[in-house]
C-alpha cells in the first residue's frame, strides 16, 4: 500500500464508524469508476491496434459537445 494512501487510512481509523463507512462507499465507487475507464481505455488501444479505429473530425465533435451542452444549461 502506498504512503498516502496509508495515511489516510489511518486517520480515517480515528473516525467515526459511520464517518468511515462513508468513505468506504465513496472509495470503492471510485474505484469502480476508475477500473471501467481503464477497460474502456483498454478496448479502445485494442481497436487501434486492430485497425478499427476511425478519423475524427474534431471540429464536428466540438461542435456537437457545444451544443449538448447548450442544451442542458
Amino acid at each position: 500500500m502506498g504512503k498516502t494512501l496509508e495515511l489516510a487510512m489511518t486517520k480515517a481509523a480515528s473516525l467515526p464508524e459511520a464517518a468511515q463507512e462513508q468513505l468506504g462507499r465513496e472509495l470503492l465507487e471510485r474505484i469502480d469508476v476508475l477500473a471501467e475507464l481503464r477497460a474502456d481505455v483498454e478496448d479502445g488501444l485494442r481497436e487501434l491496434d486492430a485497425g478499427l479505429g476511425t478519423e475524427l473530425d474534431i471540429e464536428a465533435t466540438i461542435r456537437q459537445t457545444r451544443a449538448e451542452h447548450a442544451r442542458k444549461t
